[in-house]
């Protein structure tokens, strides 16, 4: 068993694009879910699927790499709001990753968003993390 989920979840998306792997499965959530839809609209995986057969269910994900140097699409992700200390920021603190160039994953009362989108709403959250 482990404590922290989602930094299980960004580990093995890490891993799995260290290792050049096309497809990994992860088991699902429904926040997992969400960050899922997220990297998918944000353009960082190329497909993802969801597996409901067992109680659980899993995530199965389609990285997504540069064709020209085979490169990932993503450089880096990194967990920021963790267990033991939670990161929240306020709609006009929001963080801004690479000057706009990566997305902060934020969790609000209005759901799981980018940055961009929270600052629109203008709803502030929890940091869970970056990714570019």
């Amino acid at each position: 068993m482990y404590t922290d989920p989602i930094a299980d979840y960004l580990t093995r998306l890490r891993n799995a694009i260290r290792a050049n792997h096309k497809v990994v499965e992860v088991p699902a959530s429904k926040l997992k879910k969400e960050i899922t839809k997220i990297l998918f609209d944000q353009g960082y995986i190329l497909s993802y699927k969801f597996d409901d057969s067992t109680a659980q269910g899993s995530i199965k994900i389609a990285l997504k790499y540069n064709q020209d140097t085979k490169d990932s699409v993503i450089k880096d992700i990194q967990r920021i709001s963790k267990p033991g200390l939670r990161k929240y920021t306020g709609s006009s603190t929001l963080p801004r990753i690479l000057n706009g160039l990566g997305i902060a994953i934020v969790s609000t009362s209005k759901g799981v968003m980018t940055d961009k989108q929270a600052r629109q709403l203008n709803v502030g959250g929890e940091v869970i993390c970056y990714v570019y």
